[in-house]
Protein backbone atom coordinates (compact mmCIF):
# COMPACT_ATOMS: atom_id res chain seq x y z
CA UNK A 1 0.00 0.00 0.00
CA UNK A 2 1.07 2.95 -0.45
CA UNK A 3 2.15 5.70 2.04
CA UNK A 4 0.67 9.01 0.90
CA UNK A 5 -2.23 9.59 3.48
CA UNK A 6 -5.69 10.82 1.47
CA UNK A 7 -8.04 13.07 2.69
CA UNK A 8 -12.33 12.22 2.00
CA UNK A 9 -14.99 14.26 2.21
CA UNK A 10 -17.40 11.91 3.55
CA UNK A 11 -20.91 12.20 4.60
CA UNK A 12 -23.93 10.61 6.11
CA UNK A 13 -26.16 9.29 9.04
CA UNK A 14 -25.41 7.66 12.44
CA UNK A 15 -27.17 4.34 12.71
CA UNK A 16 -27.05 2.15 15.79
CA UNK A 17 -24.95 -0.54 16.09
CA UNK A 18 -24.75 -3.55 19.09
CA UNK A 19 -21.09 -1.43 20.09
CA UNK A 20 -22.37 2.14 20.04
CA UNK A 21 -23.16 4.29 16.95
CA UNK A 22 -22.19 3.58 13.49
CA UNK A 23 -21.54 6.46 10.86
CA UNK A 24 -22.99 4.94 7.78
CA UNK A 25 -21.58 6.85 4.88
CA UNK A 26 -24.14 7.56 1.69
CA UNK A 27 -21.61 6.39 -0.59
CA UNK A 28 -19.56 3.15 -0.34
CA UNK A 29 -15.77 3.93 -0.43
CA UNK A 30 -14.39 2.09 -3.80
CA UNK A 31 -10.40 1.40 -3.92
CA UNK A 32 -9.23 2.80 -0.09
CA UNK A 33 -8.48 1.01 2.73
CA UNK A 34 -11.11 -1.05 5.02
CA UNK A 35 -10.75 -2.78 8.22
CA UNK A 36 -8.03 -0.24 8.78
CA UNK A 37 -8.34 2.92 11.61
CA UNK A 38 -8.56 6.01 9.99
CA UNK A 39 -9.55 9.45 11.41
CA UNK A 40 -12.92 11.23 10.91
CA UNK A 41 -12.90 14.93 11.43
CA UNK A 42 -16.41 16.75 12.29
CA UNK A 43 -16.83 20.29 12.88
CA UNK A 44 -13.07 20.71 14.28
CA UNK A 45 -13.12 17.27 16.43
CA UNK A 46 -10.95 14.28 14.88
CA UNK A 47 -11.68 10.82 16.49
CA UNK A 48 -10.27 7.27 15.28
CA UNK A 49 -12.65 5.49 13.34
CA UNK A 50 -12.28 1.78 11.92
CA UNK A 51 -13.69 1.47 8.57
CA UNK A 52 -15.24 -1.19 7.17
CA UNK A 53 -16.24 -1.66 3.38
CA UNK A 54 -18.80 -4.01 2.66
CA UNK A 55 -20.35 -5.11 -0.47
CA UNK A 56 -22.53 -1.90 -1.14
CA UNK A 57 -22.09 0.08 1.97
CA UNK A 58 -19.00 1.97 3.89
CA UNK A 59 -20.02 2.15 7.60
CA UNK A 60 -17.41 3.87 9.64
CA UNK A 61 -17.08 2.11 13.89
CA UNK A 62 -16.02 5.14 16.24
CA UNK A 63 -13.16 3.33 18.24
CA UNK A 64 -13.88 5.37 21.20
CA UNK A 65 -16.99 7.66 22.17
CA UNK A 66 -18.59 9.62 19.37
CA UNK A 67 -18.79 13.64 20.01
CA UNK A 68 -22.99 13.66 20.56
CA UNK A 69 -24.84 12.58 17.75
CA UNK A 70 -27.95 11.19 17.86
CA UNK A 71 -29.36 8.44 16.11
CA UNK A 72 -30.56 9.35 12.74
CA UNK A 73 -28.29 12.66 12.46
CA UNK A 74 -27.18 13.80 9.25
CA UNK A 75 -23.23 14.34 9.24
CA UNK A 76 -20.23 15.37 7.27
CA UNK A 77 -16.67 15.40 7.78
CA UNK A 78 -13.21 14.79 6.29
CA UNK A 79 -12.06 10.96 6.43
CA UNK A 80 -8.13 11.34 6.60
CA UNK A 81 -6.73 7.54 5.23
CA UNK A 82 -3.22 7.37 6.95
CA UNK A 83 -2.74 4.62 3.80
CA UNK A 84 -3.57 5.78 1.20
CA UNK A 85 -5.77 4.39 -1.86
CA UNK A 86 -5.21 0.22 -2.27
CA UNK A 87 -5.05 -0.60 -5.69
CA UNK A 88 -6.84 -3.63 -6.75
CA UNK A 89 -5.36 -5.99 -8.88
CA UNK A 90 -5.79 -9.78 -9.59
CA UNK A 91 -3.05 -12.24 -8.27
CA UNK A 92 -0.29 -13.74 -10.08
CA UNK A 93 -1.94 -17.55 -10.39
CA UNK A 94 -5.41 -16.21 -11.19
CA UNK A 95 -3.38 -14.27 -14.21
CA UNK A 96 -2.05 -17.17 -14.96
CA UNK A 97 -4.57 -19.77 -14.91
CA UNK A 98 -6.58 -16.96 -16.95
CA UNK A 99 -3.51 -16.64 -19.67
CA UNK A 100 -3.15 -20.21 -19.81
CA UNK A 101 -6.53 -20.73 -21.05
CA UNK A 102 -6.92 -17.43 -23.09
CA UNK A 103 -8.88 -15.62 -20.92
CA UNK A 104 -9.76 -11.84 -20.97
CA UNK A 105 -9.02 -11.27 -16.97
CA UNK A 106 -9.13 -7.57 -17.28
CA UNK A 107 -12.58 -7.13 -18.69
CA UNK A 108 -14.20 -7.54 -15.09
CA UNK A 109 -15.30 -4.02 -13.95
CA UNK A 110 -14.41 -2.96 -10.06
CA UNK A 111 -17.45 -4.47 -8.63
CA UNK A 112 -16.56 -7.57 -10.72
CA UNK A 113 -12.74 -7.90 -9.04
CA UNK A 114 -14.04 -7.03 -6.00
CA UNK A 115 -15.84 -10.15 -5.41
CA UNK A 116 -13.60 -12.20 -7.46
CA UNK A 117 -10.72 -11.05 -5.23
CA UNK A 118 -13.12 -11.93 -2.38
CA UNK A 119 -14.72 -15.29 -3.48
CA UNK A 120 -10.65 -16.27 -3.36
CA UNK A 121 -9.22 -14.97 -0.33
CA UNK A 122 -11.90 -16.79 1.19
CA UNK A 123 -11.18 -20.44 0.01
CA UNK A 124 -9.49 -22.33 2.74
CA UNK A 125 -7.48 -24.85 1.19
CA UNK A 126 -5.09 -24.49 -1.95
CA UNK A 127 -7.33 -27.12 -3.73
CA UNK A 128 -10.41 -24.71 -3.02
CA UNK A 129 -8.73 -22.22 -4.46
CA UNK A 130 -7.91 -23.91 -7.25
CA UNK A 131 -10.79 -25.12 -8.06
CA UNK A 132 -12.17 -21.29 -7.55
CA UNK A 133 -9.91 -20.31 -9.83
CA UNK A 134 -11.11 -22.94 -12.55
CA UNK A 135 -14.37 -21.07 -11.76
CA UNK A 136 -13.74 -17.66 -12.40
CA UNK A 137 -11.37 -18.49 -15.56
CA UNK A 138 -14.41 -20.39 -17.24
CA UNK A 139 -16.34 -17.49 -17.01
CA UNK A 140 -14.13 -15.05 -18.33
CA UNK A 141 -14.29 -13.98 -22.48
CA UNK A 142 -11.69 -15.46 -24.74
CA UNK A 143 -9.19 -13.27 -25.31
CA UNK A 144 -9.35 -11.49 -28.63
CA UNK A 145 -7.75 -13.36 -31.12
CA UNK A 146 -7.48 -16.76 -29.00
CA UNK A 147 -9.09 -20.19 -30.26
CA UNK A 148 -10.66 -21.04 -27.43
Amino acid sequence: MPGTAVTIRVDGTVSPGAGGPLLLLSERLDGHDTFLTGALNIGGTTFPVRILTLDDVTVLRPVEDLPALAEGTRWQGTLHLPHGTRPRSAPPDLREAAAREGRFLDGLDEAELRYVLTFLSEATTAAIRQARIQAVVSALPAAVGSAR
